[in-house]
């Protein structure tokens, strides 16, 4: 691993719905307004796979401040240039009661070609994610950095999860959007790599049986990134709120940065089997931040709140450093007021209360989510 200090510089891709304001349905995003957004926001949005969604990426930005002034930014405008339109955007992993038969795809050579390999699991893709990409130039120390911070990707989506609906049913889980995204191949946990070498290798054999075009077809929940010299986390349930969306996106610098620093030490954090990372994932996505999390050291489970407390210990140096410490000591307030998973199950049963109706309720919870796109901004 390098001894050249990286630049640890950080990136943030959103997916956002867009919903109809007056029946907060999914709605197809005509094309004047991803003109509209186009002429505004230049390369930082594009279309997505549906056509109810729209995605926008940050700059390569060197600290969660200007993170922060270039994605409210982001935020605003496909905000402002939705409402021109009778639309509003949402920033959850799952529409409440969107149904995906009712949706089509974006019409682009990519997109069919998707379509046509993916079949009916392409159909259902009715979800959307945040991506956060760490800026670590060499290879080989990229390929070393995914293999110890996987340990700690369940932690991260725990905190993110707002995907608890399906269709207009509570799913039971925090984060269904993960369940529909874990039908997808090459997906999941990150396998062990030596080095680039072996990770490069890997995808160009894919390449050569002309099954993939390229690393960019690899959808792990954590990989080397293939267009960026970063490596790019693709955990996390898409945020509804700001704020959110940056606590995760400086833990995740803050984790990458306290791995390298750790590793200069000659300390490298331990090397668990994806198997056993598997079931906190599958805890996150269950419970969110309600359960806790396996202590793979200890052998123990503890509760979310102790290894949450442990991992910002881990890191404070790292985020005083990057001047993150504000934004990681937020994630307290995340397990304070819980995840938007929970959030959203709080606003319908509240609704429900007061109409009777599932509907209404779920009606209740789309406009929720309205409103957090636009707080914090």
């Amino acid at each position: 691993m390098t001894s050249h200090p990286p630049p640890f510089t950080i990136g943030i891709e959103e997916e956002y719905l867009l919903v109809d304001q007056e029946t907060y349905a999914l709605a197809h995003a005509p094309d004047a307004l991803i003109a509209a957004c186009e002429a505004d926001l230049k390369e930082q949005v594009s279309t997505e796979f549906l056509q109810c969604q729209i995605e926008v990426g940050t700059g390569v930005c060197a600290t969660i401040a200007e993170a922060r002034a270039d994605l409210a930014h982001l935020r605003r405008t496909v905000a402002r240039r939705a409402a021109e339109f009778g639309l509003a955007p949402i920033a959850a992993s799952c529409h409440p009661f969107g149904d995906w038969k009712e949706q089509s795809h974006t019409k682009k050579d990519r997109y069919d070609k998707l379509r046509r390999d993916l079949a009916g699991v392409a159909r259902r893709m009715l979800i959307c994610g945040m991506h956060v990409h760490v800026g670590i130039p060499d290879k080989d120390t990229r390929v070393q950095l995914v293999n110890q911070l996987k340990y700690f990707l369940p932690h991260l989506h725990a905190l993110s999860t707002s995907s608890p609906y399906w269709q207009g049913e509570d799913t039971g889980l925090n984060s269904y959007r993960l369940s529909v995204f874990d039908n997808m191949p090459r997906t999941g946990l990150p396998p062990y790599m030596r080095d680039w070498e072996e990770f490069a290798g890997t995808v160009q054999t894919l390449v050569d049986l002309e099954l993939i075009e390229d690393a960019s077809k690899i959808w792990w929940d954590l990989r080397p990134s293939a267009n960026f010299p970063t490596i790019e986390s693709r955990i996390c349930d898409v945020a509804p709120r700001l704020e959110v969306t940056l606590t995760l996106a400086a833990l995740t610098q803050s984790l990458t940065r306290m791995l390298w620093r750790t590793n200069q030490a000659g300390e490298p954090w331990r090397i668990v089997q994806n198997f056993m990372i598997g079931e906190n994932r599958w805890r996150a996505q269950r419970y969110g931040v309600s359960e806790g999390q396996v202590d793979f050291g200890r052998r123990t489970l503890i509760p979310f709140a102790q290894a949450l407390d442990e991992i910002i210990d881990l890191v404070a140096e790292d985020a005083s450093a990057l001047g993150c410490m504000e934004e990681v000591a937020a994630a307290r307030d995340i397990l304070a007021n819980g995840t938007s998973a929970d959030q959203q199950r709080q606003v319908f049963t509240a609704a429900k209360t007061v109409s009777g109706s599932d509907h209404e309720a779920l009606r209740a919870v789309v406009a929720s989510l309205i409103t957090d796109f636009g707080t914090d901004l």
